[in-house]
């Protein structure tokens, strides 16, 4: 499964700056890469883990700015067309998943 984070921060003054900075390096130190300037993905193995890492990320939210978690299964991921341009582009790849003998 994949939880995309998307957000909207102000970023006027420098209090909203600082905790726009936070609030992404926050993401970045969870696992989460950028996709776009603000969205971010994470792959998570099950539905568990991605649930502990959007707690994660609901105990960093800054106190202004709109933030929204979205979770999706590897197969809608999957179906997602992605352009650079005219040119498609492709998807970040799924991690390996861990198996055990």
């Amino acid at each position: 499964m994949w939880l995309l984070v998307f957000f909207d921060l102000p970023t006027e003054t420098k209090v909203q700056r600082r905790a726009y900075a936070q609030f992404r390096k926050g993401l970045l130190e969870d696992g989460f890469s950028m996709f776009q300037f603000s969205l971010y993905i994470r792959h998570s193995p099950s539905r568990e883990n991605l649930d502990v890492h959007a707690r994660r990320v609901q105990r960093m939210l800054p106190p202004e700015g709109h933030v929204a978690m979205l979770r999706i299964t590897d197969k809608q991921f999957g179906n997602m067309d992605l352009f650079y341009g005219l040119f498609p582009k492709d998807r970040p790849d799924s991690p390996k998943q861990l198996e055990l003998f």
